[in-house]
């Protein structure tokens, strides 16, 4: 059973770890207090795992009947929490070098995510290892110029 909703695991774990980490990189952007980048965080990390998960409700409540739509849901919304949370382990739990270890953590998490998701699709795990650490650490980047930006654009309001 836990195979059969593997696939439902790394979506909801890959969009968790990504925008759970553009949200801090956008407010380390922004030069957010970590009290801040918590708060965003977690608002985040709930939020957008509920939508996730009732997105994934919907759509296999239609489309496939080998599934159960409600336990589709429920491991989206619990991968996106559990995996989106690995990068605000370090603002809970350091008081130093948060951003760091949240870099090294988020990484490390995107290289593990990403070659589960080589494993459910069957593709080449070193290809997509490199595509999940790819697309979360461009989303990131965008995301820290953005928060870079509009702070300076606010700021001068």
């Amino acid at each position: 059973m836990l195979k059969k909703y593997l696939p439902e695991f790394v979506y909801g774990g890959v969009d968790g770890i990504v925008t759970t980490f553009a949200v801090i990189a956008g407010a380390v952007g922004a030069s957010l207090s970590a009290h801040i980048i918590l708060i965003l965080g977690f608002a985040n990390l709930f939020a957008d795992g509920f939508s996730m998960a009732a997105s994934n409700y919907l759509s296999h409540s239609e489309a496939n009947p080998e599934k159960h739509p409600i336990k589709t849901a429920l491991v989206t919304f619990a991968s996106f929490v559990i995996v989106g949370f690995i990068p605000l382990f370090s603002f809970v739990f350091f008081k130093t070098h948060q951003v760091e270890y949240a870099v090294v953590f988020t990484a490390l998490a995107f290289l593990i995510v990403g070659y589960t998701k080589g494993h459910v699709a069957n593709r080449h795990k070193g290809r997509t290892m490199l595509e999940t650490l790819t697309i979360g650490g461009v989303a990131a980047v965008i995301a820290y110029y953005a928060g870079s930006i509009v702070e300076r654009i606010v700021s001068s309001l």
